[in-house]
């Protein structure tokens, strides 16, 4: 037997070890290293006393076995009465960090002491967290509360809670799982956009009539409806310097203006193929793009492939965090003007009057003669320049920042 097949029959006999432990251990309790050097010299005393037939030895050796015994029962005892709640979650942004709490109840007149909690996470969200717990007092209960940090939206679920004790010798441990089903919500980012050429154009087009309603809304640029606090995200260029001195604190215009009641959504292209990285931007432009136009007074709305239509601020973000790429496709684009993101350049034909468009480029498109063999917003263009001029949009460029692209003008 050479030296790679001793290590692979020595990592075959560890696999089979761990899986007979695991199994003791989830379904009664398994030994732990004190427990089985207690149970050889209990064997040991045994033998020895049977082949003297000396007293004293059957003595140690009864007392240590009952000692075992005393030691394997009694884990599964502590653990059999304990009762876990879990604290709903708080929604919050991908970065932050996502509180969860847990409630143990000890129901009993006894205290539970050397508990060890173990809360399995989905593999997404973390590594499985840990806990040590000295002592619950009895009728008591006891609040386990951890930060986990995020990285990328989504809805995440998961039920499983193991409780683990070796109490009150240490020489068997027990280990017992619990459903307390978690649900956890993470939105995705918000960028703060300061100006969005792309949202406030929206809707314009290039005949007389829209002409003129720019010359409206030119015109009445200077005239002030309201004045308000400042909020972040809020243009600099739209404070109120001379109310924000006799207040004490910055005093915003809001202005009468023509795109007030601007009906517009945003719609997220869900239901076709994207790379991975750049569906995740799509999502944060969706939201950024959504919370601009809602603080420009706008009547604007999400789109995307399997929910429809959706409005206010919860929803939203509750629906962007859910969303994937490749999703079914169950409701039809709005007739209405839509800010279209998309990875699919054929798409960008089909659009409501009024649109625009927000494009991320195949990964492909770096290779010579992609938009020759595949047809990408070049190609869309030069076949048919009227759509073009009815469609202006952005083509981001992923080694660029989104949210600097996203202030910038459409082509």
């Amino acid at each position: 037997m050479n030296h790679s097949d001793r290590i692979s029959t020595k990592k075959a006999r560890e696999k089979i070890r761990h899986k007979i432990a695991n199994w003791l251990e989830t379904r009664w309790a398994t030994p732990a290293y004190a427990g089985w050097l207690l149970l050889a010299l209990a064997i040991f005393f045994f033998g020895a006393a049977t082949n003297t037939m000396s007293g004293w030895l059957y003595v140690i050796s009864g007392v240590t076995i009952a000692l075992l015994s005393i030691a394997a029962v009694l884990p599964v005892r502590s653990l059999r009465s304990l009762q876990l709640h879990r604290i709903s979650t708080q929604p919050i942004s991908a970065g932050d960090d996502l509180r969860i709490e847990i409630e143990i109840t000890n129901p009993t007149s006894q205290p539970k002491t050397l508990l060890q909690i173990q809360d399995i996470l989905p593999w997404v969200l973390g590594e499985p967290v840990t806990t040590a717990i000295e002592e619950i007092p009895a009728n008591q209960v006891y609040r386990w509360v951890y930060y986990q940090p995020t990285q990328r939206r989504g809805v995440y679920h998961w039920h499983e809670v193991q409780l683990r004790t070796g109490t009150p010798l240490g020489l068997f441990w027990c280990r017992r799982s619990r459903q307390v089903p978690a649900t956890a919500i993470v939105y995705p980012k918000v960028l703060p956009l300061n100006t969005c050429p792309l949202i406030e154009n929206i809707g314009d087009q290039e005949t007389n009539q829209n002409q003129s309603d720019r010359r409206f809304h030119n015109a009445n640029e200077g005239i002030t409806r309201n004045l308000r606090p400042y909020r972040y995200g809020d243009p600099i260029r739209m404070v109120h310097w001379r109310s924000s001195a006799r207040y004490g604190e910055l005093r915003v215009r809001e202005l009468e203006t023509s795109t007030g009641g601007q009906e517009v959504a945003i719609a997220l292209d869900s239901g076709s193929p994207w790379n991975f990285d750049y569906f995740e931007q799509a999502v944060i432009a969706a939201a950024s793009l959504y919370f601009y136009a809602s603080r420009n007074q706008m009547n604007v709305r999400l789109w995307t492939a399997t929910t429809g239509l959706v409005h206010g601020n919860r929803r939203v973000l509750e629906t962007l965090a859910a969303t994937n790429a490749q999703e079914p496709t169950s409701a039809e684009l709005p007739s209405i003007p839509v800010i279209w993101l998309t990875q699919n350049p054929e798409s960008l034909n089909n659009l409501p009057p009024g649109s625009r468009w927000v494009f991320w480029p195949n990964l492909e498109a770096k290779k010579p003669g992609f938009y020759k063999n595949v047809g990408g917003v070049a190609e869309i263009i030069q076949r048919n320049p009227v759509s073009h001029q009815t469609f202006p949009g952005i083509q981001i460029d992923p080694e660029r920042s989104l949210q600097l692209q996203l202030q910038s003008r459409s082509k």
